[in-house]
């Protein structure tokens, strides 16, 4: 299969008073997915939803949900956000758990895989993983709060992930995402290095018009 170039927003910055409203405007311009960033206040400074949050969602979008879970006790919570409606689930390298036995749990229950590097973690670590996956996060801050500026080197680590997934074939199987401080000036920048998943949350739900903000985004890809 081919892989298509998307923009994730993400619920990140939404105004939760109105979530569903927000939502189905974006939709009106071709919403394809949600990013959903789940917090521990361990793994991550910072607090944020749980699977009811994510059954909410999936009760009122047909979106694709991409639920990118930034816990330190990953395997606890894959049955939980699976029922509660994800599509997809991706874990840290960085977290406290077994890697391939949280990916083999994540395929029981059905859902895509996905495996998220912070900014400082050397991609080395999720090569001979790559085969069993269905995408590769590259954080472009540093994980747990929205609004932060994109880290520049990131760009070359994402070249390094494509340049793998092309000498082994997987280039068009495996999705390479970025997540953190995308906008108007670093989304062709992050496309240019070979990614094709772009989450952005401020840059979106942060504009006096999201609706507006994200077909402009859509505009550029």
């Amino acid at each position: 299969m081919s892989k298509i170039n998307c923009i994730y927003p993400s619920i990140l910055s939404i105004d939760f008073s109105c979530l569903g409203d927000n939502i189905r405007k974006i939709e009106s311009s071709g919403l394809e997915a949600l990013h959903v960033d789940v917090m521990d206040g361990h793994f991550v400074p910072n607090l944020t939803i749980g699977p009811s949050i994510v059954k909410t969602l999936r009760s009122v979008t047909p979106a694709f949900l991409d639920i990118h879970l930034m816990l330190q006790y990953p395997q606890k919570y894959i049955k939980a956000f699976a029922e509660a409606g994800a599509d997809s689930l991706t874990v840290h390298v960085e977290s406290d758990h077994d890697l391939q036995e949280t990916i083999a749990l994540i395929r029981e229950h059905g859902k895509k895989v996905g495996i998220a590097l912070n900014p400082e973690t050397s991609p080395e670590i999720l090569r001979p993983h790559l085969k069993d996956i269905d995408m590769v996060l590259v954080m472009s801050v540093h994980p747990g709060f929205g609004g932060q500026a994109f880290i520049k080197n990131s760009l070359k680590k994402i070249e390094m992930v494509c340049t793998w997934l092309s000498e082994d074939g997987l280039q068009d199987s495996v999705n390479v995402q970025v997540d953190g401080g995308v906008d108007m000036k670093t989304l062709l920048l992050t496309k240019d290095a070979g990614a094709n998943l772009f989450v952005v949350g401020n840059a979106i739900f942060g504009k006096e018009n999201p609706v507006k903000a994200f077909e402009e985004l859509k505009n550029i890809l």
